[in-house]
């Protein structure tokens, strides 16, 4: 599959999202994690019900989405900010 940083991935198969997390378009570990966290999902999965497996498959894509969104990290580090702003606040009342 090849990858585009900018345009949505479609993420319709286990393979996609394997694909991705290959090229380091999630967090650090989501590689590893979405392996053992798939095989986990089969396991209790039974052949007709697959609600796990579709579980694992949506978390991993909402994760990947959001590396690939140019605006995550700026909001993450608002978010940081906005934390570090309240706690100085709070110590000086």
């Amino acid at each position: 599959m090849e990858i585009d940083a900018y345009s949505p991935l479609p993420l319709r198969t286990i393979g996609d999202v394997r694909a991705a997390l290959t090229a380091d378009l999630g967090s650090s570990g989501d590689k590893e994690n979405f392996e053992s966290d798939l095989l986990r999902a089969l396991e209790v999965s039974s052949e007709a019900i697959s609600t796990a497996v579709t579980a694992v498959i949506v978390d991993y894509r909402g994760r990947i989405r959001l590396c690939q969104d140019p605006d995550f990290e700026a909001a993450v580090q608002e978010g940081i900010d906005l934390t570090m702003r309240l706690k100085r606040q709070a110590r000086s009342e």
